[in-house]
């Protein structure tokens, strides 16, 4: 990069507290894909194309975000593209995720170890929602934190700068990045919806917390026209299973649409536990489910003050294959087969 031209992108937030909650919702993986946009940064992670997670930073929760973010050209070129929409124009590469989040946390070491081990006590409960808010003697409230938290991003192949600064201490972490490996997103097709739900997101971190002690292997997931509208079931636990029924439906789930009689599908349960800490820090979660059967979980994340605004974490989930389905349809392809040797 020459010395004149300006970096591709450069932010100043004045907290890192929000930044670290969202990405610590999505941290089951090593590596976590990075898009550098004119309106934010996403990013996403994925395990063995079965659960992915995917968080936002809108450049709303920076009080200074600017990108230059080189353009392609090409497309300008050939008359057929005018028709097409355009791509905004985006940066990519891939960070490692511990080294991410430690580095955001390190003027809040001390409270977050202190919100850790009371989070270990009970870590699904929604009472723990307390845990992630600072406490009278926290840095936060003795005003320890008024800092400030720099991004930048030079060029392509630049490490990822990070500079922190709190109290007359400055801390700078270069942070190394990688090519980008850009998976492809889990298909969901929005217009084929099995059925959409929106509640409170306590009340889905209150059932997991129900079903967990079992140690179950698998969530069954449940929605239908009648009641109970929406069940969570445990299979598979070493003490047996367990099930919660959302029967009161009408009062406590804001939106319910199922397509038809019911949707029906067995996800694995720590695919669904990893989304736990999502569901501590977020208001309101919309459950969807496509006819493939993929899940969908979009969690609602307020920011604290009037006109704050809000964030999105968004995860999906594959289902297990359902082996019935399977066998009947090579059973009939079975007779098929048989009817055509016999004519």
């Amino acid at each position: 990069m020459d010395a004149q031209d300006p970096p591709i992108f450069r932010a100043v937030a004045s907290s890192t507290r929000l930044l670290y909650q969202l990405l610590k919702a999505i941290n089951f993986t090593n590596k976590v894909h990075v898009e550098i946009t004119a309106e934010g940064i996403r990013f996403s992670t994925d395990h063995a194309r079965v659960m992915q997670g995917v968080a936002h930073w809108n450049k709303t929760l920076f009080t200074s975000y600017t990108t230059n973010i080189p353009t392609l050209d090409d497309s300008n070129n050939n008359p057929d593209d005018e028709d097409d929409d355009p791509t905004p124009p985006s940066v990519t590469f891939q960070l490692s995720l511990p080294t991410l989040l430690e580095t955001l946390q390190i003027f809040g070491a001390a409270d977050a170890a202190a919100r850790q081990a009371r989070s270990d006590v009970d870590p699904y409960r929604s009472t723990n929602l307390r845990n992630n808010r600072p406490d009278a003697f926290s840095n936060q409230t003795l005003g320890m934190s008024n800092g400030t938290c720099s991004l930048s991003y030079n060029s392509e192949g630049d490490p990822f700068s990070i500079i922190l600064e709190e109290g007359g201490v400055k801390t700078t972490c270069n942070l190394t990045t990688y090519v980008p490996e850009i998976p492809e997103d889990i298909p969901f097709d929005i217009e084929d919806l099995g059925f959409k739900i929106i509640t409170q997101a306590r009340w889905l971190l209150d059932a997991l917390a129900e079903l967990a002690p079992a140690s179950p292997e698998k969530l069954a997931i449940t929605a239908s026209k009648t009641a109970p509208y929406l069940k969570l079931t445990s299979v598979g636990g070493a003490l047996g299973s367990g099930g919660i029924d959302f029967a009161q439906g009408k009062d406590l789930l804001e939106t319910f649409t199922v397509r038809k009689k019911k949707w029906s599908q067995t996800f694995k349960f720590d695919m669904v536990k990893a989304a736990s800490e999502a569901m501590r820090i977020a208001t309101k979660v919309s459950l969807r489910g496509d006819g493939q059967g993929v899940l969908s979980m979009q969690f609602l994340v307020e920011i604290g003050g009037e006109g704050g605004g809000v964030c999105f974490l968004d995860f999906r989930f594959v289902p297990y294959a359902d082996r019935d389905d399977e066998e009947t349809e090579s059973g009939e392809d079975d007779e098929e087969e048989g009817m055509e040797v016999d004519g």
